[in-house]
């Protein structure tokens, strides 16, 4: 039976791939005040008294304009955001947009209609329509600090959840110089925009020095500086970080399977099957992709596959494992490299049908003429022909055997 070297890989790619929690780091998305809060704030816009929001950008290098709502156009905006707050959002907009367009409006009253379009868009699922709107927000600089800032960060959020990565570190990075800011959320920001854009080291540096400043740093946070480390080459940075985590969460399944990606890309695959085996010992394996990366890492090691074999069949029998193509070629793969030729033997046949072509029936065809079932052998290159090869000789060459 010609089986190349690199048999492992046939299996591993999608297994391991599913592994790495990296690829699942959870955007930054834009965020959204309480209605209750941007209630006041509205209702102070319109001029009715209340006292100023604290400074949240106290360093920041803008003069506030100052500005308040105009006498002309105070009705409009009161009534725009009585139409916003009644849930009469493309009512709202279209009035925004008369307010947006009004010349002989201030710009402090066409800044405030922008940035509640750019809100009513965002809710509405229209991402590029409200950076447009905060693109309008930030030219009339009209806004108070904490308004005109907000704004910006919130357009620097929209493009990265847009895939405007180069877009959005630029405004990133406009925010931070402006406001002088050292929030660990708002370099969080620039560290995943960094990220996205592939320049790994110095997205670790900045996510890194927003962890170090936050006591309790997100997962998702932490999750993209290991990346970082990972793609950097700082593999020993981002196992000592993941180890770190996940000795402070033992019974945190995600924090657990981080350490596992890492310790998967870092070759490591003795540890990472410790602490697989914890989890599966513990009943935290559930999952489909979970027991995929099982096998997948027994797999990886050397003389491991009877172990693998245990693993699939474990994880069908309970109903976790997919009873698909990839589960039972893996089955089948294992048992073969284990020498048990007869249970290898019935996971092809289970494995050949729902193959995409051929190619299954025909290693089914080898091992059934490598077991001298000559019968069952042309049978199976009978329906490895049928089902389509790419270079179809060695079933021709079973089909033309001897029959005994």
């Amino acid at each position: 039976m010609n089986h190349s070297s690199s048999r492992r890989q046939t299996v591993l790619a999608t297994a391991v791939a599913a592994v790495l929690a990296f690829g699942a780091v959870t955007q930054v998305h834009a965020q959204a005040s309480r209605r209750g809060q941007e209630r006041r704030e509205r209702e102070a816009a319109a001029g009715k008294e209340q006292k100023a929001a604290a400074e949240s950008f106290p360093n920041a290098t803008r003069k506030a304009p100052g500005a308040k709502a105009s006498a002309k156009a105070g009705p409009k905006l009161q009534k725009m955001v009585k139409l916003y707050d009644d849930d009469k959002a493309a009512e709202a907009r279209a009035l925004a947009d008369e307010i947006i367009g009004n010349e002989a409006f201030n710009a402090y009253d066409r800044a405030f209609a922008a940035q509640i379009a750019a809100q009513i868009a965002y809710e509405s699922d229209d991402s590029n329509g409200a950076i447009a709107y905060l693109d309008k927000a930030l030219a009339f600089d009209g806004l108070d600090n904490n308004g005109h800032y907000n704004a910006m960060l919130m357009k620097a959020q929209l493009q990265l959840q847009e895939d405007k990565y180069t877009e959005g570190l630029a405004t990133i990075d406009r925010f931070l110089g402006e406001t002088k800011s050292q929030n660990p959320e708002h370099l969080v920001v620039k560290g995943n925009a960094l990220y996205r854009l592939e320049k790994y080291p110095e997205a670790a540096a900045v996510l890194k020095q927003a962890i170090d400043a936050t006591p309790e740093p997100r997962a998702d946070w932490q999750q993209l500086l290991m990346a970082a480390y990972a793609e950097s080459g700082q593999g020993d940075q981002a196992i000592a970080m993941a180890e770190k985590v996940a000795a402070k969460s033992p019974n945190d399944k995600r924090a657990q399977l981080n350490l596992v990606a890492v310790y998967l890309q870092a070759d490591k695959y003795d540890k990472a099957l410790v602490v697989l085996e914890k989890l599966r010992a513990a009943g935290q394996l559930t999952e489909d992709r979970d027991y995929r990366q099982l096998y997948a890492t027994y797999l990886n090691i050397e003389g491991k596959e009877r172990q693998a074999a245990a693993v699939i069949q474990e994880g069908l029998d309970k109903g976790i494992l997919k009873p698909d193509h990839q589960s039972y070629l893996a089955l089948a793969q294992s048992y073969y490299f284990s020498e048990q030729p007869g249970p290898a033997i019935d996971a092809y046949k289970k494995a050949a049908p729902l193959d995409d072509d051929g190619e299954t029936y025909l290693n089914l065809a080898r091992l059934l003429w490598q077991e001298n079932r000559i019968p069952e052998a042309k049978e199976a290159a009978k329906q490895a022909m049928a089902k389509g090869l790419k270079k179809p000789d060695d079933a021709k060459k079973i089909l033309a055997l001897p029959s005994k």
